[in-house]
């Protein structure tokens, strides 16, 4: 078995807890020669798009810092009950989706091949979907103090969400629990040191040789973004302005946390109470809570524990050594190659809840500052680019909503206009 010292894994696994959410976790102790792969999925057997993310993580070679970049146009295949073959296929960098009509299902086993674009190749251990009891009654409450760590500036309101379960008697069960959220959202773009153009931009030159900007005729919908001699060839100016939305859009949040729970003590007995959920106080108008039930196979529970126990670890001198297991897959090649994350099968139950804010006291966070750390900065009148639109459209634009793994044009299941 492999192993890794604490202040190697804890950064590197934080970043496959919140792969979605780009973390990029730093640790002055890190090895300043780490090159390892990491590997995050799980199937499951919800009617939902199955998917596993490839990274690797590297730290640089001058200040150790670790850096994480996507594993592109890999060969990524599930193989179901050591026959069936099943082909994923890369839709964003680094993300590989099963067919959209794939399903796992209990009692079955399944084991994840890869192929890198270097021709080195990688396999999982075999997992076989246990199944998960049902979740029963749901109790949701307002809780002023309940982040923690708290949010921006100090913010710690949220409501959590509590549930009850019947834990199946006479075998051990596994279980973690995990959220995803929808929030209906008023800005789709941001552009960094550019604007929003509906339309393709074209250069223009007066006859005086003066730079200018107009739009052309094909769509465009993306930020432009001006060269530096725009500015008379000086360094461009810092500035950002977002964009409302002219589309439908909802912003997608999901849990970070670990919450798990092994019933060795408690087998058969009702799990009453058990809080799964902490969410935000975003905004007064009401979101769409999904809460999920995951029973996870023994070596799973093992490999979550260990890096839950690590990240809890105090560092007192009654703490266990500081090792931890890497994870289920392997280079095929070469056994000894560090992989860091773990390929499961989950049963999973889930319930939507909507959750209407209306027992919410208090000021909210602002849906904006929780998903960009600040105020919107919209368009202003005068904006640093000129752009002349050839079809007297006036500005500022408005812009779509561009689907990703952070937020969706389409309505989620359950949502309440």
């Amino acid at each position: 078995m492999h192993t890794v010292t604490r202040k190697t894994l804890f950064p590197i696994l934080s970043f496959i807890l919140l792969l979605s959410g780009c973390v990029d976790s730093y640790d002055p102790q890190l090895p300043g020669n780490l090159d390892v792969v990491i590997v995050d999925g799980t199937i499951n057997n919800l009617p939902e798009q199955q998917v596993i993310r490839l990274n690797r993580s590297k730290s640089d070679p001058i200040n150790g810092r670790p850096g994480f970049m996507a594993l592109t146009k890999a060969k990524v295949q599930v193989v179901v009950d050591s026959a069936q073959v099943i082909e994923a296929h890369e839709t964003y960098d680094g993300v590989y989706y099963l067919p959209s009509d794939f399903r796992g299902q209990t009692g079955h086993a399944y084991q994840l091949r890869f192929t890198l674009s270097d021709g080195s190749t990688y396999q999982s251990t075999q997992q076989i979907m246990p199944d998960v009891p049902p979740i029963g009654k749901v109790r949701v409450e307002f809780n002023p103090t309940s982040l923690s760590p708290p949010l921006i500036d100090g913010y710690r309101a949220a409501h959590d969400f509590y549930i009850d379960t019947q834990d199946p008697e006479g075998q051990p069960n596994y279980y973690k629990w995990d959220w995803k959220l929808w929030e209906k959202q008023e800005w789709c773009r941001t552009c960094y040191q550019g604007i929003y153009s509906i339309d393709t931009v074209l250069v223009n030159y007066s006859p005086t040789g003066t730079l200018s900007y107009i739009t052309g005729n094909q769509l465009f919908e993306d930020c432009f973004y001006p060269t530096s001699n725009y500015f008379s060839g000086s360094v461009l100016p810092d500035w950002v302005y977002d964009y409302k939305c002219r589309t439908k859009c909802w912003a997608i949040f999901a849990s970070v946390e670990l919450n798990l729970f092994a019933d060795g003590f408690t087998d058969g007995a009702m799990i009453s109470n058990r809080k799964i959920a902490r969410i935000p106080f975003h905004q007064r108008t009401g979101g769409l809570v999904e809460l999920r039930q995951s029973s996870l196979t023994p070596s799973a529970y093992r490999f979550y524990k260990d890096f839950q126990e690590q990240t809890q670890n105090s560092g007192g001198v009654a703490d266990p050594p500081p090792t931890a297991s890497i994870g289920n897959v392997q280079n095929v090649a070469n056994s000894t190659e560090l992989v860091i994350g773990f390929f499961t099968a989950s049963g999973v139950a889930s319930v939507r809840h909507w959750l209407d804010r209306k027992d919410a006291r208090g000021v909210p966070l602002g849906l904006f500052m929780a998903l960009k750390g600040r105020e919107p900065n919209p368009e202003p009148e005068s904006p640093i680019v000129y752009l002349f639109d050839t079809k007297s459209r006036s500005r500022p634009y408005t812009a779509v909503c561009v689907d990703s793994e952070k937020q969706t044009s389409y309505m989620p299941q359950g949502w309440r206009n």
